[in-house]
């Protein structure tokens, strides 16, 4: 059916309540055009009333992605990006919270506690903390703060108590808890920032890793914790990578971040880069994204890939 000029402004005059002027003549409206049109005209005047609303929260960007020849290179990019990073927020707001993880981000860091950045990071400036953690003693071989320990943090002058360890006395739950409590405490004295548009911590950068199964934090495909969207630390007490019991930062809390580097290297892992820097799904559309994939940033996620990592792009 091909609508007249006065259809529609009869079915205008209908949405808004008004039949002053009176309606057309019967033979020339019938009842399925009246309807049709007042559909037609709902369906426009609803999509224009929505329409600011879709625009004022604009979708994040796409992922930075930057390919290297080598894990030697991407360390340097990696301590670089940091280092950046530290001097411009440390000028903003005095200050500079960073969220590391396990794996191999510790090794890859390397660059940053060498000349120049040695000297040159402003580290009493610095706030620690980790995405996850393994729920052992802090000195045990599997806990994320000692890898960090050796590898970095007693490398550099970041005062201890600029440092958040988890209280490795207490159950996953309690210590899920208790961390959050404290990050909680942090943002109320106006230490952490919060992210406006989701309510939650905005820290400045968070370094991240993938698994082969493309997960991150402690946040597994097959586990319930990558879909919590209430807490912003949760816990796990059967991992499917050892040890069982963790605590993790959710995906709401991530993705508040100012910054994101997700710093992947190794051939191992390309097919999962593959995997999640496409739909995130692979052949199967229908199945849930790897975790990798529903990684985003408030400001700038970066990709940092050797040319291993990258080699199934």
């Amino acid at each position: 059916m091909v609508l007249s000029g006065s259809d529609l402004a009869y079915a205008l005059k209908i949405v808004l309540g008004d039949s002053s002027s009176g309606p057309l003549p019967a033979a020339e409206v019938s009842a399925e055009d009246e309807l049709t049109c007042t559909t037609l005209l709902l369906s426009f005047i609803l999509a224009k009333l929505l329409s600011p609303m879709a625009t004022s929260t604009p979708a994040k960007s796409k992922p930075k992605v930057l390919k290297f020849d080598s894990e030697e290179d991407v360390a340097v990019a990696v301590a670089k990006y940091t280092a950046d990073l530290s001097e411009k927020y440390i000028k903003e707001k005095g200050s500079f919270s960073v969220v590391l993880s396990g794996g191999t981000l510790i090794d890859t860091l390397r660059k940053l506690v060498e000349p120049p950045y040695l000297e040159s990071v402003d580290w009493s400036k610095w706030l620690i903390f980790w995405v996850d953690e393994r729920v052992v003693p802090l000195d045990h071989e599997d806990s994320n703060y000692l890898l960090a320990w050796r590898g970095f943090l007693s490398k550099v002058s970041i005062p201890s108590s600029n440092i958040y360890a988890i209280n490795d006395k207490k159950s996953p739950e309690d210590a899920a808890n208790e961390y959050e409590e404290r990050v909680k405490h942090l943002v109320e004295n106006k230490i952490i920032p919060i992210c406006d548009t989701t309510g939650c911590p905005k820290f400045d950068l968070m370094l991240l890793g993938m698994g082969p199964d493309g997960h991150v934090a402690s946040l597994f495909p097959t586990r319930q914790q990558r879909h919590e969207k209430e807490k912003w630390v949760t816990f796990i007490t059967d991992s499917p990578k050892p040890p069982p019991p963790r605590i993790t930062f959710t995906f709401p809390v991530i993705n508040s971040a100012s910054e994101i580097a997700m710093v992947i290297t190794g051939a191992e892992l390309a097919d999962t880069v593959k995997l999640a820097l496409g739909d995130g799904h692979g052949s199967d559309s229908g199945s849930t994204p790897l975790p990798a994939a529903e990684v985003s940033a408030e400001k700038e996620l970066v990709w940092f890939l050797d040319k291993d990592a990258a080699s199934k792009m």
